[in-house]
Formats: C-alpha cells, sequence, structure tokens
C-alpha cells in the first residue's frame, strides 16, 4: 500500500500535489492500493474545511484513493504503542525541561561539538518536572536505506540519539503518529519530498522497535524522496508566498488541472511526449528515472502546456470550462491566439459582450466620436454574412476608412484596441451582432 499523507493546515501546494499526483501513478502501475491519510494531529494548526479542500483538487486532478484515514482517529493506537514500547524497554521517559537540554546545546555549541541527547539526562530533573515526555531509545549504530531517487542514505550513529515520541501533553509527535500509521497499515511506498529525508531514520527506528514489541514483521518499506521545486525568480525553494506555488492559485488563474499534472509529472522527469494526460502517464512513468536534482518551476512552460491543452479540448468541452454557450467556442478558440490561460479567454469574452466604454482611452487615444458614429451606422445596417460586405457597408454608412474606422470597429466588435483579425473573428461574432453592439448607458447613444 501507498499513502499520501497531507495536513490540513494550509492551501495546497504544488510541491505536494506532486507528491501525490507520484504515488497516485505508481500506485496504479503496481496495482496496489492508495490511501488518503489526513494528518490532523497538530490540531492548533488544523484549518476547517482544507481537509475538503484536499479532497476536491485531488478529485479535480484525476487522483482516486482507496482507503481514507484521518490520523487522529489513531491516537488511542498510538498512545498504547508507546506504553508497549515503554513496558519493553525500548522507549523510556525523559523529565528533561526545554531550559535544561537548551543550556546543554549551548554547550555543546561553545565545546565546538555536536549537540546529541544522552540518556543520562533522563531523570536528571525528575523532582522539578513531573511531566515528562516519552523517547525512544536512539541507535549505536550508523544507519543507510536505498532511496529509488537519490541513491544511498547514510547517517552516523551520533545523528541518532534517542528522540521524543510523546509529548508531555500526551500528544504523539510527528514522525511517531506517522511511523506507527505506517507499520499499522504496512505502507510499502513511501514516496514524498526531499524535505522528510531527516525524518526517515527516526521513522525506521519506531517501525523497527514496533516490530520487535509486536513481535510482528516490518513491512519492507522502499523510499524515495523527490527534490524540492525552486523558485523560477531567485532559485530558492518555492515557498508558499509565492502565489504560483499554491494548487488553488493556479485553478483560479484559468490553469487546467490536466495541465498541472502534465507539468508536474515531468518536473525532473524526462518523458516520451511533451503533453500528456495522467492516464497516459501510468503507461510509462518509472520512479526510478526521476532526476535527484532540484526543478525550477517556470510559470512561462505551464503557460504554453496550458494553451497545448486548451487547443486539444473539443469545443463543447472548453464552452462548459469556460460556462458559455457552445456557439461561442469558436470565438474562445480562435482567442487562444493569444490567450493562454481560461481566466484570459474569459476576459476576451466578457470584454466582447459587455457594454463598451468608448468613452475611456485605447492605447493613449480617444476613439469617443469616431465610436460614436460607427455604432450609429452599425445599428442602422442590415446583417451582413460577408466581412468584405460588412466593411464596405459600415464604411460607406460611416464615411469613415482607415485607421479611423478599423480601430473604432475593433472596440466595438470586442471591447479592446487589437487582437485577433477582424475578418476571422467577424464570421462567429455575426449570430451576436445585436448582443455585441451595446454602449455603456452613460454615453447616451
Amino acid at each position: 500500500m501507498l499513502r499520501f499523507a497531507p495536513s490540513p493546515t494550509g492551501s495546497m501546494h504544488i510541491g505536494n500535489l506532486r507528491v501525490a499526483l507520484l504515488n497516485f501513478i505508481v500506485a496504479q502501475r503496481l496495482k496496489l492500493p492508495l490511501m488518503l491519510r489526513i494528518e490532523d494531529t497538530d490540531t492548533q494548526r488544523n484549518i476547517a474545511g482544507k481537509d475538503e479542500e484536499i479532497f476536491k483538487i485531488l478529485k479535480q486532478m484525476g487522483v482516486s484513493w482507496d482507503q481514507l484515514v484521518y490520523q487522529s482517529a489513531n491516537f488511542a493506537t498510538h498512545l498504547d504503542y508507546a506504553k508497549k514500547l515503554l513496558d519493553e524497554g525500548e522507549a523510556f521517559y525523559c523529565h528533561c525541561t526545554p531550559e535544561f537540554l537548551e543550556a546543554r546545546k549551548q554547550e555543546a555549541i561553545q565545546a565546538k561539538k555536536p549537540f546529541r541527547y544522552e540518556d543520562g539526562w533522563a531523570l536528571a530533573e525528575k523532582e522539578s518536572n513531573p511531566n515528562p515526555v516519552v523517547r525512544l531509545k536512539g541507535s549505536a549504530q550508523d544507519m543507510e536505506f536505498n532511496d529509488l531517487v537519490k541513491g544511498t542514505i547514510r547517517f552516523k550513529a551520533a545523528e541518532l540519539d534517542s528522540f521524543v515520541i510523546v509529548r508531555a501533553n500526551q500528544v504523539p509527535t510527528y514522525n511517531f503518529a506517522c511511523a506507527a500509521d505506517d507499520f499499522t497499515y504496512q505502507i510499502s511506498h513511501i514516496i514524498r519530498g526531499e524535505d522528510h529525508i531527516s525524518n526517515t531514520p527516526k521513522q525506521i527506528l519506531i517501525k523497527q522497535a514496533l516490530s520487535r514489541v509486536l513481535n510482528t514483521p516490518q513491512t519492507p518499506t522502499i523510499y524515495a524522496h523527490l527534490p524540492i521545486i525552486l523558485n523560477e525568480d531567485d532559485g530558492k525553494k518555492m515557498s508558499k508566498r509565492h502565489e504560483a506555488s499554491s494548487v488553488q492559485w493556479l485553478l483560479k488563474e484559468g490553469f487546467l488541472p490536466a495541465s498541472i499534472a502534465n507539468y508536474l509529472a515531468t518536473m525532473g522527469y524526462k518523458a516520451p511526449k511533451e503533453i500528456f494526460s495522467l492516464s497516459e502517464a501510468l503507461e510509462w512513468f518509472e520512479l526510478e528515472k526521476v532526476s535527484p536534482s532540484s526543478a525550477h518551476f517556470s510559470l512561462a512552460y505551464l503557460r504554453h502546456l496550458n494553451h497545448e491543452h486548451l487547443k486539444n479540448l473539443e469545443p463543447a468541452s472548453l464552452a462548459k470550462l469556460l460556462g458559455i454557450e457552445p456557439a461561442k467556442a469558436p470565438l474562445a478558440r480562435l482567442f487562444l491566439e493569444e490567450c493562454s490561460t481560461l481566466a484570459e479567454l474569459q476576459e476576451k469574452l466578457n470584454a466582447m459582450f459587455a457594454p463598451k466604454d468608448i468613452a475611456k482611452d485605447y492605447e493613449g487615444q480617444n476613439f469617443y466620436d469616431k465610436c460614436t458614429t460607427l455604432y450609429h451606422a452599425l445599428k442602422a445596417m442590415p446583417a451582413v454574412a460577408d466581412f468584405n460586405a460588412f466593411k464596405q457597408e459600415a464604411m460607406q454608412r460611416s464615411q469613415l476608412k482607415g485607421k479611423d474606422f478599423f480601430k473604432p470597429l475593433r472596440i466595438l466588435l470586442t471591447g479592446q484596441a487589437h487582437g485577433v483579425e477582424l475578418a476571422l473573428l467577424y464570421p462567429h461574432i455575426v449570430p451576436f451582432l445585436e448582443q455585441i453592439l451595446t454602449l455603456e448607458s452613460a454615453h447616451g447613444c
């Protein structure tokens, strides 16, 4: 079984979505179940409704799961495991206060030595601190594990000192809850971001200890830690403060779920084709071929992918996404010459069908008088299907020509000063001319 384990503490980051997508792809390819585990034990940071937001985004992306688990439901199991570890001597109570540990840390810094917790400190403050934490015993041996993406990863014994698994308030730590659930549900593949590498040795020690005290064989675990996504601006880790890191922001801006999935699946991966669907990726994706190097996020490249996916949509599908009648879909497709997102297409269509503001400046010029003249000429004209015939009739009636004719005509027909060739647009505009040729009421036309 594989698992995707997000926390309901904020909006979904593209890095988290990438983890979800690759877990789904690998689960499908291996024909293994995928668990969605909502890690909600940090009650102070949980945000109401974020779990539902996670569900919605995953469904939009085409990611399904076989089992849903809220980690908080396993709280009693975590504490039961901790008790068994204590009873069997795999864990112990530690009465050290944060102040005591900070003092020892500063001593290590002064001595220019790495700080390592010493088990002998556990009872040093027993009399003054009646609320101990529970620590799992560390390891006296070095540890290494193979990572499908990063290769062999090693940790020295000095880095594997005893660590807290249950806090003084009887709340399990992140690492303990995570490893305990991985053990309980026999998770065989753990695919996550490389920022979790430092957690892995602790989680391995927890699962090894649970296997011993419960006399239960530990499920062999395959690890794959995905490189972080870097900001295109400064090459640093793409933080949550960067708006493009939010999946919700990307969707709101009009990027298709298929395009986002396409992009994230190819980050650090040489795919056999540039434009593909998630279902197509299931045919060829191999986790071992993901590059161990960090990938730079490029909004420009995502726009390119989105443009290609939009071009591949059937007119009916495009109309549904834009919330327009199917007859207007050809207009939207023509606007793809200059648009790359649904939001941009919507802006073009809105400008075309909204009452036109002819009093404002367009590219630094005002065309109010000429627009007014042409508007009255067009309103008096009979319907003309052919653009050349329409143009000649409109010129004759308005007595306008050249730029004085074409710029006002574009403004009246599209609400903008430039764009797709009018000759291309006009045949698709004809059925909607009466709807399009309207002015803001303040202009009195």
